[in-house]
């Protein structure tokens, strides 16, 4: 069933190509290496090589659609443990994974998926988008509480485009800047229903959005911003939603609040410094591993009643970029560290080293996790 959906994607895209209208596609090849190690434990290797391909159609003005697809060969050592790898892969966006394994081996798995399929309508001041697509409503640029559709971690470092949604969105614009619109996620037994509605506007140059909707059967509401101070950027978001009964502890209330605060500044060198704090009043201060399922059905970004992040980076010479960010749990003292290094090979061509320390007792949000090493090449067309 899913070879199927995903080929009757494909032919549906490879028909509207030959008809009238411009067409724009690119995208990259990548091959990421990693070293995962365990105290007490002999490291292993997994290689991920990641083919990605974006393609839009415009047949009119007002017109346009959109197919990006993704293909993964992952070899090594997580193939060879973790059972069930290949049925572990792919991304239920509402109505089931657009995917198939293609192949499957002791030691190599196959997997290919329709990533964004979506059809874009703008006419005037109106715009409609209908099928898989990105839907970011958040300001930040590592939490994003108000981003109820397609939440992420900033550890997921290797998915740039991050998760999209089988949504409807309409949105109107009242101004140049200014805008309201409403979305629609539909669910399914595995994935919650979404609706939201949002309103963004711009004052003393300050950007304002304003959201309400349901998320299964709760409620939520929240607002961000986005501007600067002294030139340095400064954002802060802010989710107020329901704690569906079956989720609800005996002294947690029926309320919960997910808070971020952002501040950056690039300075005339080059060097780069960002801070930002997250706040979950659902988190926990002990047992943060215990707590992470639990803070995944209540959409929280994590487990952990407080976060801190801050990174550096700065331009070595003008084709390498060196840099790295700390993510520390104060409550229980668990830390990632993730220093990185990107070099401009040629035009298009890119070298990554980037690592992530983990650090912590047993059962905290960090701890145990060990240490994993990537090198990563990236070619863009």
């Amino acid at each position: 069933m899913k070879c199927s959906l995903m080929a009757l994607c494909l032919l549906a895209f490879s028909t509207v190509r030959g008809q009238p209208g411009g067409m724009e596609a690119g995208g990259y090849v990548k091959s990421l290496t990693s070293r995962i190690s365990n105290e007490g434990e002999a490291p292993h290797y997994d290689h991920l090589l990641h083919a990605r391909l974006n393609t839009k159609w415009f047949p009119a003005d007002d017109l346009s659609g959109a197919l990006e697809l993704r293909l993964r060969w992952y070899y090594g050592a997580s193939v060879e443990q973790v059972p069930d790898f290949a049925r572990q892969l792919g991304h239920d966006a509402g109505f089931g994974r657009l995917g198939a394994v293609l192949w499957e081996t002791e030691q190599s798995v196959g997997y290919g998926e329709v990533d964004r399929l979506y059809v874009n309508w703008t006419p005037g001041r109106w715009q409609a988008t209908v099928g898989r697509q990105r839907i970011a409503w958040g300001t930040n640029l590592v939490w994003n509480p108000i981003d109820v559709f397609n939440p992420f971690s900033v550890l997921d470092f290797d998915y740039e485009e991050r998760p999209a949604a089988d949504a409807v969105r309409v949105q109107y614009y009242t101004g140049e800047i200014s805008k309201i619109e409403l979305a629609v996620k539909p669910g399914n037994r595995t994935v919650k229903s979404i609706t939201a509605a949002q309103w963004t506007s711009n004052e003393w140059d300050y950007d304002f959005h304003f959201l309400g909707g349901r998320r299964g059967n709760t409620w939520l509401a929240g607002t961000g911003w986005a501007g600067d101070i002294m030139g340095g950027g400064f954002r802060g978001e802010a989710l107020v939603s329901e704690v569906p009964d079956e989720l609800r502890l005996p002294e947690s209330g029926r309320v919960m609040v997910s808070a971020a605060l952002s501040v950056d500044y690039t300075f005339p060198s080059s060097f780069y410094i960002h801070a930002e704090a997250l706040h979950n009043s659902q988190g926990v201060t002990e047992n943060a591993a215990l707590a992470r399922p639990r803070a995944e059905m209540l959409g929280l970004l994590s487990p952990a009643r407080w976060s801190l992040y801050q990174e550096f980076s700065y331009d070595v010479t003008p084709l390498v970029r060196a840099g790295g960010f700390t993510i520390y749990n104060p409550d229980d003292h668990s830390v990632v560290l993730s220093p990185s290094a990107t070099w401009s090979i040629i035009t298009n061509l890119d070298l990554t080293l980037l690592a992530l320390l983990f650090s912590g007792a047993p059962l905290t949000e960090y701890g145990g996790l060990g240490t994993i090493t990537y090198l990563r090449l990236k070619w863009s067309f």
